[in-house]
């Protein structure tokens, strides 16, 4: 799972350390305000996502009365709403009282590449609201707060409710359009023949990698429901490279790869649940063969780094964590392998490269 960093915590933090006009720093309420307010704007931009209103203010500028009757919404509930995601640069209010779009309302239409449609619904669905309000519960138990709430965990919830995990699968492919292509920049897959996409989703990952690198050969394993998805998806046009394997990651992957790569995976499962899938890898691979695990890795310090909140939400759901370096090295070398070189890309993921131990 993945978050996004919020937009509202670094303005925050450079009003508590900027000073006014007159020289005076401005008061640490002003910046905790701020702070506090970023829910309100994460839903505010989820709701207006969920409306398609950035798709219908694509080609012009519309007024809230105009949209109202195409969506279905009372017209004055929903000025306020563009009024409000107006004011943080999502859409822009005219002087006639139409509302236009801008960079940032453009990112959540349904034919934006890359959107971020699904993942801004996704941040006001019941499910993610809930979890974050069973935050307090998550730092005194250490458990899940889905577990708490609907007594299974998160991605059992997602198989028995179709329509959350079609949202959350679309919206893993949405991300995989940037960092995707950050990822096959960064690295390179020239001495690679064969490569399994571990638990990888609707494939754009990996259709992403094979379009860069003719040479290469892939499978995507994932679970049944995830690759019904996949199958028209976007590694329709080279199905004579690729296969889809389904099965339970935690006790074998599709053997004879030269390389495993997983993308935000490893942070979704403690320890213990981690080196079962780095195992079967090990033992699937080629001689000399690689494992590439792409997340975030955490740097010590006081530094605003997205990441750091997206380990909080681990802890929420589904029960994993964000790494250090270290804490790669000693996981890798509990399954067999030993971390080679950590890779930056020009998101905040790397790719951290293991060998064979």
């Amino acid at each position: 799972m993945n978050a996004t960093p919020a937009k509202n915590v670094t303005t925050a933090k450079s009003a508590t350390t900027a000073t006014t006009g007159k020289g005076q720093t401005p008061p640490a309420h002003a910046g905790m305000f701020q702070l506090l307010n970023g829910v309100f704007i994460t839903g505010a931009i989820s709701c207006l996502a969920t409306l398609g209103v950035p798709d219908l203010v694509e080609h012009g500028p519309k007024s809230a009365e105009e949209l109202a009757s195409q969506i279905g919404a009372d017209p004055r509930a929903l000025y306020r709403l563009m009024r409000a995601t107006a004011s943080v640069g999502v859409l822009s209010e005219g002087p006639d009282g139409k509302f236009s779009e801008t960079p940032l309302s453009a990112v959540l239409r349904r034919n934006a590449n890359p959107s971020l449609r699904a993942f801004a619904i996704i941040h006001g669905r019941e499910w993610h609201g809930l979890g974050w309000s069973r935050l307090e519960y998550c730092v005194r138990t250490g458990k899940q707060a889905l577990d708490k709430i609907y007594g299974m965990p998160i991605f059992q919830f997602f198989e028995q409710r179709p329509e959350e995990s079609q949202l959350f699968n679309q919206a893993m492919t949405d991300l995989s359009t940037i960092d995707g292509p950050a990822v096959a920049d960064a690295y390179s897959f020239r001495e690679i023949h064969s490569i399994v996409d571990v638990a990888g989703g609707h494939g754009l990952l990996l259709a992403t990698i094979l379009a860069r690198n003719p040479h290469m050969k892939g499978t995507v394993c994932d679970l049944p429901h995830v690759l019904e998805g996949a199958k028209d998806g976007p590694l329709k046009p080279m199905m004579e490279r690729c296969t889809l394997a389904s099965g339970d990651m935690f006790s074998s992957v599709p053997a004879g790869a030269d390389a495993y790569i997983m993308k935000h995976i490893i942070h979704d499962w403690p320890d213990e649940e981690c080196i079962k899938i780095l195992k079967a890898c090990r033992k699937g691979v080629n001689p000399g063969g690689k494992l590439l695990v792409v997340d975030n890795v955490i740097q010590p310090g006081n530094d605003f780094a997205p990441g750091k909140f997206l380990d909080l939400q681990m802890l929420i759901f589904p029960g994993g964590c964000e790494r250090t370096e270290k804490q790669f090295r000693e996981l890798f070398a509990a399954a067999g392998w030993r971390l080679s070189r950590v890779i930056p890309t020009a998101v905040p993921e790397s790719v951290v490269e293991g060998v064979a131990a």
